[in-house]
């Protein structure tokens, strides 16, 4: 297995515009959610104090606190954070493809995915089948659950390489992506269909290297955290409410380098290894034929990628995913 991390770090340099636009998201999204939640913890513990509400009432006051947030956020990423994420995608492919740098970065961006995408939820609604698609792709053809999930001790591990293979899914969709913005198609469909087609014939070093990654990421998120860890340690000792404010605190700078900085390293690493291993493939049969029969969302793309008018296929297969409550 190859690993292109040495070009993908220098492409990630490169990209150094949109890395501290991520990490101002990142560090606003920290900030947002380090005074929302400790004003909700504040005001629950000094009506828990006061006597004015019991413990149920505020563990259900607490929940639906984190359900406005949930779905605040939902709303945030899809039409604020997806468009950033994607414009950093085009930015990446110019980079990879043609070794350039554009000028001006973000708004080289921000033309590629207006350009190429009418709304937010056009290249939203592609991305989920494309999604879709890898997500059922991987497990077929890497379900250790079939080859070990006799073996008691090993239920712990299988369960956790299913989740990097759920999270390794959704770097591999974005590296589809990046191969729709170096195409010339103006149908995203057809041009996401070609890139799952090349998916499917480079999956073993693009999958490795992306689950190595993952795995990888799991350690340096522990080690983060439990190097910020000492900040609220050192504040557990004034006061309850002093104790969980550090904790906020932690999870915040936690959320920002998270969101900012290893995310978008990750997202270039696996865009690279797939553009870098697929540049001498094309599309064939076979391999459609292959996909199709591991993945019943793949017809979706094949269907969506013959219609004449792209666009407003997007738009109705986005409506039918909203209708079928699966954003």
């Amino acid at each position: 297995m190859v690993l292109h991390f040495r070009q993908a770090t220098g492409v990630y340099g490169k990209t150094l515009p949109f890395v501290l636009l991520r990490i101002g998201v990142g560090l606003l999204l920290g900030i947002v959610s380090v005074l929302y939640f400790g004003t909700v913890l504040w005001i629950g513990h000094r009506f828990l104090e006061a006597g004015t509400i019991s413990g149920w009432i505020a563990a259900i006051g607490l929940l639906i606190a984190v359900g406005l947030f949930v779905w605040g956020w939902r709303l945030f990423s899809r039409y604020v954070l997806y468009l950033v994420k994607a414009a950093h995608i085009a930015v990446i492919a110019h980079i990879i493809d043609t070794g350039e740098v554009p000028s001006n970065q973000l708004q080289y961006g921000k033309t590629q995915v207006t350009d190429r995408f009418a709304e937010a939820s056009a290249l939203f609604a592609v991305d989920q089948v494309v999604k879709a698609v890898v997500k059922q792709f991987n497990s077929s053809v890497v379900s250790f659950s079939r080859l070990f999930g006799t073996v008691p001790s090993l239920k712990k591990l299988i369960r956790l390489v299913g989740k990097a293979l759920a999270i390794a899914a959704s770097y591999i969709d974005e590296a589809i992506i990046a191969h729709m913005f170096i195409t010339d198609d103006d149908n995203p469909w057809r041009s996401a269909r070609d890139g799952v087609v090349l998916y499917g014939k480079t999956w073993k070093p693009v999958l490795g290297s992306t689950m190595l990654i993952v795995l990888g990421l799991y350690a340096a998120a522990f080690i983060v955290l439990l190097a910020l860890t000492p900040i609220a340690s050192v504040l557990s000792g004034l006061s309850a409410t002093v104790e969980i404010a550090g904790w906020i605190v932690v999870g915040g700078v936690f959320l920002t380098v998270y969101t900012g900085v290893l995310k978008p390293w990750v997202k270039t690493v696996v865009i690279t290894t797939f553009l870098v291993e697929s540049r001498s493939q094309t599309p064939d049969s076979e391999t459609i034929d292959r996909i199709a029969d591991r993945s019943d969302r793949f017809q979706e793309l094949i269907d969506n990628a013959d219609d004449e008018t792209p666009v407003e296929q997007s738009q109705r297969t986005n409506n039918r995913l909203t209708v079928d409550g699966r954003l």
